[in-house]
C-alpha cells in the first residue's frame, strides 16, 4: 500500500509538472493537453482506494496523452521547416522530385498493405511527378518559341499530373503508424462548429470517399473565403474542385491505393483508413492555414 501511495504521488507530480510546462505555452492546443492533464489529476486526488488496476489505467492514459502531445509537436515543427522552405526554395521548371516517406513502406499494416505503399509511392507518385515534369519542360519550350499549338494538351497534363503530385505529397503525410483516434485543438473545435460533431464528420467524409466514380479522392479542405472547413471530392485529381481553397486531410480513393489489398471493396479501405489518419500533422497544418 505504501508503494502505491508513493506510486500516486510520483504520478501526480509528473502531471502537474506537465500541465503546468504546457500552460506557459501560447498555442491554443497546449492549453487543451494541460486541460485533459488536470482531469487526470483530479481523476487521482478524487480516488479514495488506489488500487494497481486504476493507477495502471490512468498512466496509459497519461503515456497516451503526452505521445499525442510529443507527435502533435512533432509534426507542427515539419509543417514550419517545410514553409520555410517554401519560402526560400523555388522548384525550378521540370525539377520536382519524388519526396521520401516519412515512414517504411510496411508501416502502415495491417490496414494498408506494404506491397500497396511501395507500387502506390515508387510507381504511381513517380509518374505523376515525371508527367509534371515533362509538361512544365514542354510548355516552357512553347514559351520560348512563342507557338502554343498543343497548349490545351500541356495545361490538361500539368493540372492532372501536378495535382496528382501535390496530393499525394500530402497524402504520405496524412497518415502515420501511431495515428488513428480523433483530432484535438482548433482543428476539433473546427470540425465541431462546421459538422456539428466528429462523428457526423466521419461519416460525410466517408460517404464522400466511397462515393468518387472512378478514380479520385475525398478531402478536408480549408475555405477561407467563406471561413469554414468543407469536404470536397475530386475525380482523377482535379476535377470537381473548387478555388481558393487548401487541403488539410486527402484521402486517396484511385484502386491503387487498395486493389491489391481490398479488391473491390473501397469501403473497407477507407473504414480502415481512420486508424492511420495522422491527426497531429493535420491539426499544425489547419493551424497555418486556418487565418489565410
Amino acid at each position: 500500500m505504501d508503494f502505491q501511495r508513493e506510486y500516486a504521488r510520483d504520478l501526480a507530480a509528473w502531471l502537474e509538472n506537465f500541465a503546468e510546462e504546457l500552460k506557459e505555452g501560447s498555442a491554443k492546443a497546449d492549453k487543451d493537453v494541460a486541460e485533459k492533464a488536470e482531469g487526470l489529476l483530479y481523476m487521482l486526488s478524487q480516488r479514495k482506494i488506489l488500487d494497481p488496476s486504476f493507477l495502471r489505467q490512468l498512466e496509459k492514459e497519461a503515456e497516451h496523452l503526452y505521445s499525442h502531445y510529443v507527435h502533435r509537436r512533432n509534426a507542427g515543427e515539419q509543417i514550419e521547416r517545410k514553409i520555410v522552405q517554401s519560402e526560400t526554395a523555388r522548384v525550378p521548371v521540370g525539377g520536382h522530385k519524388l519526396p521520401e516517406l516519412p515512414y517504411s513502406y510496411g508501416a502502415l499494416e495491417p490496414y494498408i498493405d506494404r506491397r500497396i505503399m511501395e507500387l502506390h509511392h515508387s510507381k504511381h507518385h513517380q509518374s505523376y511527378v515525371d508527367g509534371l515534369n515533362k509538361a512544365e519542360k514542354e510548355l516552357q519550350k512553347q514559351r520560348n518559341n512563342r507557338k502554343f499549338e498543343l497548349i490545351k494538351h500541356w495545361k490538361r497534363e500539368l493540372a492532372f499530373n501536378g495535382a496528382g503530385h501535390y496530393l499525394h505529397t500530402l497524402f504520405w503525410n496524412a497518415m502515420s503508424p501511431k495515428g488513428g483516434g480523433e483530432p484535438a485543438g482548433a482543428l476539433a473545435r473546427q470540425i465541431n462548429k462546421d459538422f456539428s460533431n466528429f462523428s457526423t464528420f466521419k461519416l460525410q467524409f466517408s460517404e464522400a470517399a466511397k462515393n468518387v466514380e472512378g478514380g479520385g479522392w475525398s478531402v478536408l479542405v480549408w475555405q477561407s473565403q467563406a471561413g469554414r472547413l468543407e469536404i470536397l471530392t475530386a475525380e482523377k485529381h482535379q476535377n470537381l474542385s473548387q478555388w481558393d481553397v487548401i487541403p488539410v486531410l486527402p484521402l486517396d480513393v484511385w484502386e491503387h491505393a487498395y486493389y491489391l489489398q481490398y479488391e473491390n471493396d473501397r469501403g473497407g479501405y477507407v473504414n480502415n483508413w481512420w486508424n492511420v489518419v495522422n491527426w497531429p500533422w493535420a491539426e499544425a497544418r489547419f493551424s497555418k492555414v486556418k487565418d489565410i
